[in-house]
């Protein structure tokens, strides 16, 4: 029953703003560390931002001034704010936690949600 289910994805102009929206069941964000990846067509998943179970935050190069990862202990939920949007934006973007490890690679994280698509276009 432990999952992590994404939201929030769409279609939105370059320099808009979106927010990304993960809701845990089945554990608490509170005490995981938790990510945000994503995978544009074609291309390897890859790391976007991520928070510790003690608040610590770490973003790709890429993002950085951008996307906030934020997160509500209250709905044990974790967002990414996306500001800025650029086009090599688009892709799918995952949530994923771990109770132990606090990465930036793909096999760092042992539970994954569905995705949500995002795209940016004019």
């Amino acid at each position: 029953q432990v999952r992590l289910v994404e939201s929030g994805g769409g279609l939105v102009q370059p320099g808009g703003s979106l927010r990304l929206s993960c809701a845990a069941f089945g554990r608490t964000v509170s005490s995981s560390n938790m990510a945000w990846f994503r995978q544009a067509l074609g291309k390897e998943r890859e790391f976007v931002a991520r928070i510790t179970w003690s608040g610590v935050k770490y973003y790709a190069e890429f993002v950085t001034g951008r996307f906030t990862i934020l997160r509500d202990n209250a709905q044990n939920t974790v967002y990414l704010q996306m500001n800025a949007l650029k086009p090599e934006d688009t892709g799918v973007y995952y949530c994923a936690a771990d109770s132990q490890w606090s990465g930036i690679r793909v096999n760092d994280y042992g539970v994954w949600g569905q995705g949500t698509q995002v795209t940016v276009s004019s």
